[in-house]
């Protein structure tokens, strides 16, 4: 009697434990092969950001050794004129470009919204900006910026009678031309986003609106962007973060100047960390670029919430 409970046991304890394995495996599997990612990730970009938190607090002497200063260094870039310059300068950035590419996007898949054949092209050319590097965007674009009457943009502008325009060469023009690449570039990821976002709209309610005598503008603006809200929610929040932390485009149209008048976070920070050598408040500099992207996120989402409460 005995060896036959133990026996029944058993056999039941086994398919337990067969079925606790294939509750694990799963994960297990999917942990595996996310693996080589969070690696990468954990050593390219966790470790150097805390190393980066580190250093924020001292004085950075490569052959010296380093010493500790505490708040000093945030203290200095603070105060800073140059940073503040920089931080108004990396607003009006973010803002316009922000502005101009979900203006522009909305604009444009509005347009070619709709099943027609011939779509799928222009959707595809109209793209193409995105995935195109940002440097060899960059350097394209520094070639139309050409101040000269024969520049490929000054030539355009006169074909309207627009005079010619001196572009990345003047302060008062030079923060707005890298301010239209910029919106170039983010327009046509707007735009799918948008047309992603179009295709959730019910067709039942603009029917409804038609037979109703709505004209376009009113079935647009009680209907259509109504529905896209949570759409411009997301693409605000990353077209800002994306405007504050603009790099290569500034540095390689630019490289902040002429007299500072495109300097931006990103950049001064580069040129006090490398080109000064002041690692210690260029480590500073980007922990503050770090929570000012933090707190922007976390107001547009506690906005976001709100408005949908």
């Amino acid at each position: 009697m005995t060896s036959t409970l133990t026996r029944t046991g058993g056999r039941t304890a086994t398919p337990h434990r067969r079925a606790r394995a294939a509750r694990w495996r799963g994960p297990l599997i999917a942990w595996l092969f996310l693996a080589p990612a969070l690696l990468l990730f954990l050593y390219f970009k966790f470790i150097p950001m805390f190393v980066g938190l580190w250093k924020s607090f001292f004085k950075v002497q490569t052959f010296l050794g380093d010493e500790w200063v505490g708040l000093q260094n945030y203290g200095t870039i603070i105060s800073d004129s140059e940073f503040a310059s920089a931080i108004w300068h990396s607003i009006v950035l973010a803002l316009g470009t922000t502005i101009g590419s979900l203006v522009l996007g909305l604009g444009f898949a509005l347009l070619i919204e709709g099943p027609a054949r011939y779509l799928w092209f222009v959707r595809t050319a109209a793209f193409l900006p995105v995935v195109t590097t940002m440097a060899a965007v960059a350097e394209v674009w520094r070639i139309m910026f050409y101040p000269a009457d024969t520049g490929m943009l000054n030539v355009i502008v006169g074909w309207v009678g627009i005079d010619t325009q001196p572009w990345l060469a003047s302060e008062d023009s030079s923060l707005g031309s890298i301010m239209l690449m910029s919106i170039w570039r983010g327009t046509p990821y707007d735009m799918m986003i948008f047309l992603a976002g179009l295709v959730g709209v019910d067709r039942t309610l603009y029917e409804a609106a038609a037979v109703d005598g709505a004209s376009t503008w009113h079935r647009l603006r009680h209907i259509t962007l109504p529905a896209l809200r949570p759409v411009f929610w997301i693409l605000f929040t990353l077209a800002a973060i994306r405007g504050l932390r603009v790099f290569v485009e500034v540095y390689v149209l630019t490289n902040g100047g002429p007299n500072g008048s495109s300097e931006v976070l990103m950049t001064l920070i580069y040129k006090l960390g490398f080109q000064k050598n002041e690692l210690g408040v260029a480590s500073a500099g980007g922990i503050v670029l770090f929570l000012a992207t933090l707190a922007l996120t976390v107001i547009v989402q506690m906005l976001r919430r709100r408005q949908a409460a």
